[in-house]
């Protein structure tokens, strides 16, 4: 055992100097009445780094190297002079593990490459009492070959009888021996995905997974599916689970890009993750809608705060570790009728932090925080609350709601336990609950469903008058249909009885859905059956709502419409987003009936303007395959009709999102149109231009607002909640005199007296990968830690001044009153 002591703050020193060492506690920026210690510093050539982290019966904190052994850490104490931390490398041969979980008195490892058996599940043991695991044991391998998206995060049940292991996409299901999920999951999208860099290509439904086991690792159940890279969960004190889930960066600029995301994992969940191009939209509700979206990371540790000494605010909050931007937040959860919504705060941050696991000690109620990962320079810090408010334990009131009523939360949980196969009376049970207002709970209702019998419910579903539960019990039906085409017809005329007209929201887009499901799992229609169709679905396009249209349009496509592409075409050009445009572009590349001259030239000269438009890794491919299919459904002789476009080459400019080109107006100053924000607000404003002048002053490139647009700055859909109109005005008018740290940038001044400034998006060994560009979110500079000489927070906020000087004063009130709507056209400030 050694003993290493650390200095606590080490102001003076140069970055280059610390190279080696962990970034000291005073770079680290912590919330308000908090204090941040550095309480180790890892030597990297000797203990590696460190990716996970869990405490034992007697308060120690065991850590694993990413890539090599266990070491058992001893805090100093909180009170007195400072201590020594002590760290001890375990004599066992284990680690390599991406979770940790000591739990009556074993210690459980998640493996993730093939060290020791391979991946799996496995229990270390001191079997003859001296403090030192002696036996190791796997208790479940895992298929699947080595990599990031593997094995993760271990927890144990409430009742402390079992455990939950969370498992990445690229962890095939363990051939679990029962599940609260029904074994009939599929890709679900009508056209071929498009491959980009092609990641995962090969890897189909379900993956990403939870599962249930025993302590001893003998029987499994799936619980949820449909993550993408959920690395660590954590379980609240009614017993849910909540993930942090990962994105996929290479995505970023496309339609179908999902930032990082916490989730509630529900029983019987699906998360819609589905490789390359085919990941489901939010919108869909065959799948779970996320708590709260964070933005680009990389999801690592997560922990609720129970048991810290910290205000009640903080013993509550869920923290997420992000490994990339080295940021952890708090995110404060709220129940929402069967389900949950976050709010989020930056907790804790640092340039670099990449953080990798958290801990609360049960024994002085600080929390510990580790840092590492990729053989980067790892460390061990300790968080402790010095305000002054009260940290004693919440009281934990029992009950709740009016008297008499059942919870939305209960009626959630009772669906959950009828979600296995032959229950009695789980038919009569759900049914009443297909249509509830709550997505949750119609959710968990329509899993009940499909597992009984389909015989037993079929004809009710195909009869069901109520539009709302006709929805849900449709999709059950569909999904459970197990490819039978004698179902297609009667599901088809059921789902043609429902006027989309009469519905509202969500449902809309769920009928357009259900109709979706109906050819991807019972198959193509007929011809006749097709026009039919067509008649009946053509007239409704387009609605009020974008991303309706976008699933209209691309049914409408898929049936052989003549009149969607002169009515969708324009909108290749004309949608405000890039998003937007290109997922037009995406869906009209297979339509066949219905092109002109003119409307292919158009359609190919959008080509040129997207050549501007930035993203992810995979951007430029993408783009280049929805091209190559267009071209593809064209005779040699429409070609030529239009070969001066094909052979048009781009001109290197900034982004537009517009086609009409944008002039300066005037630099408008928050005085000047702060006088109308009053009346100028009052029901007489545009929806539609308020959204296309979100667009048009490029918002929508870096900024996600009801759930479309960029992710590398913060998500809008919540400002109406947070900031006055004046407020807001202001934020965006002057970006740079209050700049959130959630968002801001570094500055790095190297020792040959340059400097980089921008934000670390990844990291490797010594090298940050520094996104100096929010607009080029795959632009990065490399920038190598042994020869930084300082750092310091940027005082110049990262979105440029002067994007409303283009914008006429009533299209900056569009705007404003666009954005303090939340996206809801029937909001009162609209005209109807």
């Amino acid at each position: 055992m050694k003993n290493v002591l650390i200095p606590l703050l080490i102001a003076t020193s140069s970055f280059a100097q610390l190279a080696d060492h962990a970034t000291p506690a005073d770079k680290v920026k912590i919330a308000k009445g908090f204090k941040v210690e550095l309480l180790y510093s890892v030597p990297k050539e000797q203990e590696g780094s460190w990716v996970s982290m869990t405490q034992d019966d007697q308060g120690r904190l065991i850590c694993s190297d990413q890539y090599g052994a266990l070491y058992r850490i001893t805090p100093p104490a909180l009170t007195g002079s400072p201590g020594e931390t002590k760290v001890e490398k375990l004599s066992i041969d284990f680690g390599h593990c991406q979770g940790l979980l000591f739990h009556a008195g074993a210690l459980y490892g998640v493996v993730n490459d093939d060290a020791y058996q391979g991946r799996g599940l496995y229990r270390c043991k001191d079997t003859n009492g001296d403090d030192q695991f002696d036996t190791v044991e796997m208790l479940r391998s895992f298929p699947g070959k080595a990599g990031e998206h593997g094995p993760h995060g271990v927890i144990a049940s409430q009742d402390g009888k079992s455990l939950y292991v969370m498992c990445g996409n690229q962890t095939p299901e363990p051939s679990c021996e029962t599940s609260l999920v029904p074994r009939h999951w599929a890709e679900d999208q009508l056209y071929p995905m498009l491959l980009g860099r092609g990641f995962m290509r090969d890897v189909l439904a379900p993956g990403g997974w939870l599962a249930h086991t025993d302590l001893d690792g003998k029987k499994w159940e799936l619980v949820n599916t449909g993550t993408r890279n959920t690395y660590d969960i954590a379980m609240n004190r009614s017993g849910d689970i909540f993930g942090f889930d990962a994105d996929m960066e290479w995505d970023t600029g496309m339609p179908w890009y999902r930032p990082t995301r916490v989730c509630f994992m529900q029983s019987g969940g699906e998360f819609g993750w589905r490789t390359c191009s085919k990941k489901w939209p939010v919108r869909w509700e065959d799948s779970l809608p996320p708590v709260v979206d964070i933005g680009p990371g990389s999801p690592t540790g997560v922990a609720f705060g129970y048991g810290a000494k910290f205000p009640v605010k903080y013993q509550d909050a869920l923290y997420i570790c992000d490994w990339s931007y080295g940021k952890m937040y708090a995110v404060h959860l709220s129940p929402n009728g069967g389900g949950y919504t976050g709010v989020t705060e930056e907790f804790m941050s640092g340039a670099p932090l990449p953080l990798t696991d958290i801990e609360v000690s049960k024994k002085d109620g600080a929390m510990y925080v580790s840092v590492g990962g990729r053989k980067v320079q790892s460390g061990l810090y300790r968080v402790t609350y010095t305000g002054g408010e009260s940290t004693e334990a919440p009281v934990m009131m029992m009950g709740g709601g009016a008297l008499g009523a059942e919870s939305e939360a209960s009626i959630r949980q009772r669906l959950e336990k009828l979600q296995t196969k032959d229950v009695p009376q789980a038919v009569e049970t759900a049914w009443p609950y297909l249509g509830h207002a709550d997505r949750n709970i119609r959710f968990a209702a329509r899993i009940a469903l499909e597992h009984q019998p389909v015989a037993a419910w079929k004809d009710q579903a195909l009869n069901e008058s109520n539009s709302r539960a006709a929805l849900t019990a449709l999709m059950a039906l569909a999904r459970s249909s197990g490819g039978d085409k004698a179902l297609l017809q009667p599901v088809l005329a059921a789902l043609n009885k429902i006027d989309l007209k009469a519905l509202k929201g969500i449902d809309r887009v769920t009928l357009i859905r259900d109709y979706m499901l109906a050819f991807t799992r019972m198959g193509e229609p007929d011809a006749a059956t097709k026009e039919a169709l067509s008649k009946h679905l053509a007239p409704l396009f387009p609605t009020t709502d974008p991303a309706l249209n976008r699933d209209l349009c691309e049914v409408l496509v898929y049936l052989d419409d003549s009149s969607i592409v002169a009515k969708a075409a324009p909108l290749v050009n004309g949608s405000p987003t890039q998003e937007e445009q290109i997922d037009y572009a995406r869906i009209l590349r297979f339509a066949k009936k219905g092109w002109t001259k003119e409307l292919r030239a158009d359609y190919f000269r959008w080509f040129l303007r997207a050549a501007n438009y930035k993203g992810g890794a995979s951007f430029d491919l993408f783009i280049g395959e929805i091209k190559q299919n267009a071209l593809a459904t064209m005779t040699e002789e429409e070609k030529l009709a239009i070969k001066d476009v094909l052979d048009a080459k781009p001109e290197a400019k900034a982004p537009s999102f517009t086609l009409k080109p944008m002039q300066f107006v005037k630099a408008w100053t928050l005085a000047e149109l702060s006088k109308s924000l009053g009346v100028g607000l009052e029901g007489n404003r545009n929806f539609a231009n308020g959204r296309n002048m979100f667009g048009a002053a490029t918002c929508f490139a870096c900024h996600r607002f009801n759930n479309e647009g960029g992710a590398v700055g913060p998500d809008l859909t919540s400002v109406a909640g947070k900031y006055s109109p004046k407020d807001l005005l202001e934020h965006i008018l002057e970006p740079s005199k209050e700049i959130s740290d959630q968002y801001g940038s570094t500055v790095f001044t190297m020792q040959d007296g340059s400097t980089v400034s921008g934000r670390i998006a990844n990291m490797k060994e010594n090298i940050m990968m520094v996104c100096t560009n929010m607009m080029d979110p795959n632009n990065f500079t490399n920038v190598d830690a042994r020869k930084v000489v300082k750092t310091e927070e940027s005082k110049i906020s990262m979105m440029p001044p002067g994007l409303l000087f283009m914008l006429k004063e009533d299209d900056i009130l569009d705007l404003m009153a666009y954005l303090l709507s939340k996206g809801n056209p029937d909001d009162p400030m609209f005209v109807k």
